[in-house]
């Protein structure tokens, strides 16, 4: 080296605790090579396997010894994954390990059966949801698809559906678009869903609030047959095509004009005074003071009052005429046209809606339901005490026990209850196509407490219970044959038992000082009113039960037990 490369800065490289100490004279060889403690000394020659080139370590395989290669890696996923082999063809794999038998869904029954069953199964056991193609690879608009839900379950609560039948249809929504680990809530006013795409993953929930409530079964039957084409394999609805059509069923109008509503009232009312004993004239009676009330709460409804209010006026007309009819000593039985007026505005869809979410397990849902039914009767009662207390003071004698004089006339009491399910089914905005099953339905069930109870004397309870169990079985057996709601063949057919007399008499004896006579009554009357609610749900339970749902597997996975 010459002195200029001597006084040039050294590498790092260079630097290294191998350099050779001050005053020992450092070879050509030495400086020229950077030097380590692992280094073989000189003299000493191993043998190598190979090229100097190649890399060794106590870690390499030996000679001879064949290892087949290690396979990549997994990439990290979730636990919600579908495995690689999975085929929607072949039975799920995701069987508990404490033994649950694997409930395969197949599409050989109606869809509210199927979700019924997915949705009373606990999340840890539900079968792995079918094959979709109803979206792009991207994966479907989650937003979109429960914003879709949501509306489908706001038109099916608004319509009176039951809570647990409401969440079914949400259900197969979204299991339709391919969102499987969903969670429907249905309570009074509020609908709620939650999707989880993954284990890691942060849920997505939305909600929608139900502010107006509007019996419409036309629209209701609509909404159904759009939920059963999303859930078919051979009806591929896109998510646009799915809001056209929902579009449109919200902007149909009624089949019914207001009008139209009004006449069907009057035909209710008449009919009625008809069933506990009236002629000719009741019947023209009844149905005027009914007409009025309805026109009245019509006007009430457009100023914008409560519905409170409104079946409060409403029946004031019914009874206003009665009393006036007596006091004009008209040989009528005014007791008969009151009770066709109170047939008319008894909530009776929205009790037996009530029961049912409460024999179901939806007792919030069920409580605000009942609690709707007593402020409505709380209603009836202010408007008719209202009236009678002042026909009292006036001097008219109003005999409760007029309303049941005369003998019995079967075929005229079956037509007036043939009439009576069909000016309920009118107001109930129902199909053209239905009105009449749900009329032969309601002439059915008169016969059924006709023959119970005047005939075989037995109890008017057991004999309503029996005769609203009939409506219920005979409206599941049409809704599974037309795959549509049971609400259309049942609610107008419970018309001709509801507790119209006995709620008359209840506070008619309270308006004449008799207390105990009319709270006896009334409590007759709210056991009436709860063994047709009940009726109704056995009713369509027995008919789940004798029918074919599919494997025993899936009726056991289907049960209500709460951990027993």
């Amino acid at each position: 080296m010459t002195d200029a490369e001597d006084r040039k800065p050294r590498s790092d490289e260079a630097r290294t605790a191998f350099t050779p100490p001050a005053g020992v004279v450092a070879t050509a060889e030495t400086e020229s090579s950077t030097t380590s403690e692992f280094a073989v000394p000189d003299g000493l020659a191993v043998p190598r396997a190979g090229t100097e080139s190649e890399t060794t370590s106590e870690f390499s395989v030996p000679d001879g010894l064949d290892v087949s290669p290690q396979q990549p890696p997994e990439s990290e996923g979730s636990a919600f994954n579908r495995p690689s082999t999975y085929s929607s063809k072949q039975l799920p794999a995701f069987t508990p390990p404490n033994g649950v038998p694997v409930v395969s869904l197949t599409r050989d029954v109606p869809w509210q059966d199927r979700m019924r069953t997915m949705l009373r199964m606990p999340v840890t056991e539900r079968p792995a949801p079918e094959a979709v193609h109803r979206h792009d690879d991207a994966g479907p608009a989650v937003p979109r698809v429960l914003d879709l839900t949501l509306r489908i379950g706001e038109l099916l609560l608004a319509g009176g559906e039951g809570a647990e039948d409401v969440e079914a249809a949400m259900f197969a929504v979204c299991r339709s678009y391919g969102l499987d680990r969903c969670e429907p809530n249905v309570t009074f006013t509020l609908l709620a869903i939650s999707y989880q795409p993954s284990l890691v993953d942060d849920p997505v929930t939305a909600s929608r609030t139900v502010r107006r409530r509007s019996p419409d079964y036309t629209r209701l039957a609509a909404v159904y047959q759009l939920v059963d084409d999303l859930s078919d394999d051979e009806t591929h609805v896109s998510l646009e095509e799915a809001y056209r059509r929902l579009a449109d069923i919200r902007r149909n109008r009624h089949p019914y004009s207001g009008w139209t509503l009004t006449a069907a009232s009057g035909l209710l009312a008449g009919s009625a005074s008809v069933l506990v004993g009236g002629h000719a004239l009741v019947f023209v009676a009844a149905a005027i003071g009914a007409m009025l009330g309805d026109r009245l709460a019509w006007l009430c409804a457009g100023r914008g009052l409560p519905e409170f209010y409104q079946f409060t006026v409403a029946a004031t007309p019914p009874a206003a005429i009665g009393v006036a009819l007596t006091a004009a000593h008209v040989d009528v039985k005014a007791s008969a046209v009151i009770t066709g007026g109170l047939f008319a505005l008894l909530p009776g869809r929205a009790l037996v809606a009530g029961v049912q979410d409460g024999l179901t397990g939806f007792y919030i849902t069920a409580s605000a339901r009942l609690l709707e039914v007593m402020y409505f009767f709380v209603g009836i009662v202010a408007g008719v005490l209202t009236v009678l207390y002042f026909g009292v003071q006036v001097g008219a004698e109003l005999n409760p026990d007029a309303a049941l004089g005369g003998d019995p006339q079967p075929l005229l009491q079956i037509a007036a209850s043939l009439g009576l399910s069909l000016a309920f089914a009118v107001l109930l905005q129902q199909e053209r196509s239905t009105v009449l099953m749900v009329t032969l339905n309601g002439g059915v069930a008169w016969v059924v407490y006709g023959a119970m109870h005047v005939t075989g004397d037995i109890s008017p309870v057991a004999s309503t219970a029996a005769a609203a169990g009939v409506v219920g079985l005979f409206g599941q057996l049409l809704a599974r044959y037309r795959f549509a709601s049971a609400l259309p063949y049942t609610t107008a057919a419970i018309g001709p038992l509801l507790p119209g007399s006995a709620t008359y008499f209840g506070l008619l004896g309270i308006a004449q000082n008799e207390v105990t006579s009319g709270l006896a009554s009334l409590t007759k009357a709210v056991a009436l009113a709860m063994a047709i609610a009940i009726g109704v749900n056995f009713g369509s339970e027995i008919s789940r039960i004798f029918l074919r749902i599919g494997s025993p597997e899936k009726r056991r996975a289907a049960k209500r037990t709460r951990g027993f």
